[in-house]
């Protein structure tokens, strides 16, 4: 076996996976100098300090780190600090490997051609190995403006709460639309937080942002038609993407390959108050990324099980005719990222693959 299936291996151990693909052979190729993925196979998915690598791989700890530092300036693999000791460890392929190198918005030929072979691998393997099993990874939280302020709503369930709850926010592009370029939504709104924004940032592909920009971030995504989603648990996020339904890895699971698994809806849905709808149609023509809507007899009528509650037809609705209501079986939401991630893994029959590289 070559070092880049034996790294192909190591990272299809995480949640989201890495099946093995024609198209993915090529991107680790890309990513990865034969000399990297030899390093980067005595890496995990967990921290690892460097001498133990260094040992483990039978090199001088200098070169090592010398490698290991030119993969992290490549946001290939990930690099922190505690005390004077290093770290490192493989990213996963979702969010990580996919998203990071191209968060800059740099463009050059290989970039380019990393986008084409992402998409290739999100409809020939990845998205099926992202998508929920039953449990989504993922989930979408409505735009603040729609939802009513008599309406009870649990902090994990604002987006504006997410921000405020952040220690350190960075912004970079949207790695879906840099690299598959479908339409033209606003790129720079993806926001990561805490110790993975700090690395993005340190290496230059994020910059720091404070709490009210981030909220800005949030309002030119929906005013854009975005559609915000997060980490699916009511722990701290990680990320708060903002995606559209044509090029973004979240939502074309759904709209591109029918995987209803892909992500969890929100916890409210769209209502119609008839008697005020006008028909005009933009809520279904313009704002609706799953087509959840469609106007019969001059009426919107709502799809609730299609309806992935992330309001925006509430907020665009002329007549205000449009607001959105909790479901009266709302998904579960995991109480922190790693039940979470126990509970996919598990359902994947992917547990003790993961927790074996604790040990290596």
């Amino acid at each position: 076996m070559d070092a880049y299936e034996q790294l192909r291996e190591l990272l299809d151990a995480s949640p989201t996976g890495a099946p093995a693909s024609p198209a993915f052979d090529k991107i680790l190729k890309l990513l990865f100098t034969p000399e990297e993925a030899g390093l980067a196979i005595h890496l995990t998915l967990f921290p690892k300090p460097l001498v133990k690598i260094a040992a483990d791989a039978g090199q001088d700890a200098n070169r090592a780190e010398r490698l290991l530092d030119a993969m992290a300036d490549k946001a290939v693999i990930f690099c922190m600090e505690k005390g004077q000791e290093k770290y490192y460890n493989l990213l996963p392929t979702i969010p990580g490997l996919f998203e990071f190198p191209l968060m800059n918005g740099t463009t050059n030929p290989t970039l380019e051609e990393l986008g084409r072979l992402w998409d290739d691998y999100h409809r020939e393997a990845l998205g099926a190995s992202f998508a929920g099993n039953p449990t989504p990874i993922v989930r979408v939280i409505p735009v603040e403006q729609s939802l009513d302020e008599n309406t009870r709503v649990h902090p994990y369930e604002e987006i504006y709460a997410l921000i405020e709850a952040a220690d350190y926010i960075g912004l970079a592009q949207c790695a879906c639309r840099v690299s598959i370029k479908a339409c033209d939504k606003p790129t720079e709104v993806c926001l990561i937080f805490g110790t993975p924004a700090r690395f993005l940032v340190k290496r230059g592909f994020a910059r720091e942002i404070g709490r009210m920009e981030a909220r800005a971030v949030l309002d030119r995504a929906e005013a854009s038609g975005l559609v915000h989603t997060s980490t699916n648990s009511y722990g701290k996020p990680s990320f708060i993407c903002n995606c559209c339904p044509c090029c973004c890895t979240i939502l074309t699971c759904r709209t591109r390959l029918g995987l209803t698994q892909a992500f969890s809806p929100s916890a409210f849905e769209a209502r119609i108050d008839e008697e005020t709808c006008t028909g005009c149609g933009v809520c279904t023509e313009e704002r609706c990324p799953v087509k959840a809507i469609a106007i019969n007899d001059f009426i919107a009528h709502v799809d609730t099980t299609a309806c992935i509650g992330c309001g925006l037809c509430a907020t665009a609705c002329p007549p205000q005719a449009i607001t959105m209501v909790r479901r009266a079986q709302p998904c579960e939401v995991p109480l922190t990222t790693q039940e979470l991630g126990v509970k996919v893994l598990t359902e994947k029959g992917k547990l003790e693959r993961y927790i074996n590289q604790s040990n290596m």
